[in-house]
């Protein structure tokens, strides 16, 4: 029999069904994650199967797939349980940018797509470029937060697209941390110390609490929260490593640090003096 392409697809994250769908090789997809929203015709036409740290694997098995794609180490016993099954799984571990658009070419590869993986990736480079170059000289200082209790801080994507957008990560010595418990910030002082001049949080699909945050102990001092700069990004645009991050997740970001900067009153502060 000739070598064939996967054409039973089980995508246990959301960032390779969007992909899947942006290729125009939806067709291939059997199931996806609960936590899929990108895109929204996703949840109507496809089988749920797993949620981030857990899958129905009996109900994986009965879709007879061909390949099923997760996403970095925390998905490593789903893929264990499902190896053994007799599956092929391949995991992805997109940590960067640049990572980002290397997982998409190889996903068009694997599906017979390149072409199209090529033209995707150019229009994603494209607009971030397009968001560096309308980025202002100006660059507020940002604190991204990935999670409350505890205080994790952002992701490594999401700090360079805090950067492309136009601003200054607060923490990007952490942003590298392969594991979010290389992001906890211990103490609130970390981030009082830093003076952000806005603050920018994803709690993982949780409801940011502005009010919380503005109740922490002595963070009337921080700046963000003294000029009520405390700002929510959903969670599917910005923490989800694939092209929604690199759209609609920059281009908020973006829009968030202009209007920052056309505040009259703000006043930006510089290496957290």
């Amino acid at each position: 029999m000739p070598a064939r392409l996967p054409e039973r697809i089980v995508c246990l994250t959301e960032e390779t069904t969007e992909t899947l769908y942006l290729l125009g090789e939806e067709r291939r997809i059997v199931g996806i994650s609960g936590y899929t929203v990108r895109p929204p015709r996703a949840r109507r036409e496809k089988p749920r199967v797993s949620a981030f740290l857990s899958a129905k694997n009996e109900k994986i098995l009965a879709l007879k797939p061909d390949l099923v794609i997760g996403f970095s180490d925390l998905q490593a016993d789903i893929a264990r349980d499902l190896a053994k099954a007799g599956l092929n799984v391949l995991l992805f571990n997109q940590r960067s940018v640049q990572e980002i658009l290397d997982m998409i070419l190889a996903l068009a590869s694997l599906v017979g797509a390149a072409q199209k993986g090529l033209d995707l990736v150019g229009k994603l480079e494209g607009n971030l470029q397009a968001i560096r170059k309308g980025a202002p000289a100006e660059r507020p200082r940002v604190y991204f937060e990935e999670w409350d209790e505890p205080m994790i801080s952002g992701i490594r994507w999401v700090s360079e697209l805090v950067e492309i957008a136009g601003g200054e990560d607060i923490f990007p010595e952490l942003s590298r941390s392969q594991a979010a418990s290389g992001r906890v910030l211990s103490d609130h002082s970390l981030v009082i110390e830093r003076k952000p001049d806005v603050m920018l949080a994803s709690w993982c699909g949780k409801k940011f609490r502005p009010e919380r945050v503005a109740a922490r102990p002595g963070w009337q001092a921080v700046p963000a929260v003294r000029d009520q700069q405390l700002f929510e990004i959903k969670s599917a645009d910005i923490l989800q490593p694939g092209p929604g991050a690199l759209t609609d997740g920059v281009r908020r970001i973006h829009e968030i640090l202009r209007g920052f900067l056309s505040r009259g009153d703000r006043t930006l502060r510089s290496g957290g003096a």
